[in-house]
């Protein structure tokens, strides 16, 4: 397969896995040590912050290995980040199905993404492992994502209702559940017994729902790269972000509402890509400059189509106001013609404003007094 590939002593996998550890030390005791809701603007830093450690870890490589190295570090990166994205809907999904409060939600995310990093660390090395092992193997990745891609483009298994997962629920009918959250806590003693909280179920929940966007996600990346540094150190860096993402993303994320077509063709583009390449090769810019234009376009129209709804809908509204306006006039106007008949009826036109006697009516009153 050509792609990138470097040599990498034991030191610099220590160090990488040393900053990581780092990294996830400084997060949970030093960026978010008592527990809170993390809003809009602190969100925005910590996310700038971690894109800023993984560019400068992308600088590194560039500048020690080359630029075939640094581009398809930045590739894979792209391509992970962007498919996290995919991982934060079902995440604010949970989120919502449990009514997790804001404060406690670091918490689990934390947590959460510790797990992931354990697993698609693991899976990564498995994978690369593989492709060395059985070059085949890259084809059936490759048939796995363009039939991901699809499906995903299909639509198909959106807004599907976690309380109708079945593993949820055999925990649920398994576990000793409490039915309300203590605190950050994930298990409790009462009474001599050991219990768990929900917000147990919402990590393993996530742990779960990351498992399911590895199969995807794993395959990508080793459609960019088979090196296992390139693709673990690019995997882990995307992941690491996640928790800060997601606060980010959190109050406008259902309105990017095409970034599924973006996604989906993108691993529809990985996957062709891994079923061509002893046919074709495609340079590792023309790759990173197509998953930008699919990716970074379906945001683009995404925005475009909120702006343009929001207009069309602040055009009709005065409109619809109006009308109605009208038709509360109509109503009030046929309110008082009744009125006034009545009381000309029974002959009593005190109260009524000349405004709304109409001649007829009048002569009517007068006949009759």
């Amino acid at each position: 397969m050509a792609t990138a590939h470097i040599e990498v002593s034991w030191l610099i996998w220590a160090g990488f896995n040393a900053l990581v550890v780092g990294l996830l030390l400084l997060d949970l005791l030093g960026f978010n040590r008592t527990a809170h809701k993390i809003e809009l603007r602190e969100a925005a830093a910590l996310s700038a912050f971690f894109v800023a450690v993984a560019l400068v870890l992308n600088a590194a490589l560039w500048i020690a290995y080359g630029t075939d190295v640094g581009l398809t570090f930045l590739t894979a990166y792209v391509v992970e980040k962007s498919l996290s994205v995919d991982n934060l809907f079902v995440i604010a999904v949970l989120f919502r199905y449990f009514q997790v409060p804001p404060h406690y939600q670091h918490r689990v995310l934390f947590w959460g993404i510790f797990g992931a990093i354990v697993m698609r660390g693991a899976m990564i090395l498995v994978g690369v492992k593989l492709v060395a092992q059985f070059h085949w193997v890259l084809y059936l990745f490759g048939a796995f994502l363009v039939l991901t891609g699809l499906k995903m483009l299909r639509g198909e298994d959106e807004d599907a209702d976690p309380g109708d997962n079945r593993i949820l629920q055999a925990l649920r009918r398994v576990l000793p559940l409490t039915k309300t959250y203590y605190g950050e806590r994930f298990v409790i003693r009462r009474f001599g017994r050991t219990l768990v909280t929900p917000l147990f179920l919402v990590l393993v929940m996530i742990e779960l729902t990351d498992v399911v966007f590895a199969f995807d996600s794993i395959p990508a990346i080793l459609g960019i790269t088979t090196d296992p540094f390139l693709a673990y150190s690019s995997n882990i860096m995307a992941v690491l972000g996640l928790r800060a993402l997601y606060f980010l993303l959190a109050s406008v994320i259902e309105q990017v509402r095409y970034l599924h077509i973006g996604l989906s063709l993108t691993l529809v583009f990985i996957g062709a890509k891994m079923l061509a390449i002893d046919v074709v090769h495609v340079p590792t810019p023309v790759s990173l400059g197509v998953i930008v234009l699919l990716i970074g376009g379906s945001a683009l129209v995404s925005v475009w189509a909120n702006r343009r709804d929001a207009s069309v809908k602040a055009a009709i509204e005065p409109a619809e106001r109006g009308e109605e306006r009208v038709e509360e006039d109509d109503r009030l106007e046929v309110s008082d013609r009744v009125e006034v008949n009545d009381r000309a009826e029974a002959g009593d036109v005190s109260g009524v404003s000349e405004a709304v006697r109409e001649p007829e009516d009048l002569e009517g009153v007068t006949a009759v007094r």
